[in-house]
């Protein structure tokens, strides 16, 4: 597949959006709806709140096809990112609500929950955008609790080429930890349109 195939799917797409081709939201809602709804639980760890971020993210993209813009990053960054803006507002909203009710707590451990919240959908989202080859190797290594050695084995690789990719996979996923503020604007917060996950 040409480098360049993913940025045509995704201004292609964005076209079919802006004409109105029902057919076009249903294919985006195959590709893309496993991602919204995993990182929207992530970030609220409730069923019904990620069902309902799932279908405000897709009427959002539905209702506004030209609010993307594919020089600035791809389709799926894009999608992530209005996801993860609902889905911060909500678990804010909700948590507030909970706060003002029972009077326990602060400002403070909102805010902190709210930044662990985020750091593990940012997590979670890079390692589903990461190279398979990265993935894997940080799958082996890390949930199947396996050396290097035995990791370099079963992908069939070169012990240094493992550590290559256990070394670069980790250094992806070490930016979830990134101190941005999670409800940042598409262009800077996390996960971010037309960032580097």
């Amino acid at each position: 597949m040409p480098k360049d195939a993913p940025r045509r799917w995704d201004r292609r797409m964005q076209q079919r959006l802006a004409h109105g081709e029902a057919a076009a939201l249903g294919e985006l809602y195959d590709r893309f709806a496993s991602l919204v709804h995993s990182l929207a639980h992530r970030v609220l760890g409730d069923e019904c709140g990620a069902d309902r971020i799932t279908r405000e993210v897709f009427a959002h993209v539905w209702e506004n096809p030209d609010a993307y813009d594919p020089r600035q990053g791809p389709l799926r960054s894009w999608i992530a990112t209005l996801t993860h803006q609902r889905a911060v507002r909500r678990l804010r909203q909700t948590e507030s609500a909970a706060l003002a009710l029972s009077g326990e707590g602060s400002t403070e451990e909102l805010e902190r929950k709210v930044r662990r919240a985020s750091a593990a959908a940012r997590a979670d989202y890079i390692v589903t955008a990461m190279p398979t080859p990265l993935r894997a190797a940080l799958e082996l290594a890390y949930f199947q609790r396996r050396d290097y050695r035995q990791t370099a084995a079963d992908l069939g690789v070169t012990e240094d080429e493992d550590r290559r990719r256990l070394r670069l996979g980790l250094q992806l996923l070490s930016t979830a930890n990134d101190t941005a503020d999670p409800s940042a604007s598409p262009a800077t917060g996390p996960p971010g349109h037309g960032t580097a996950l």
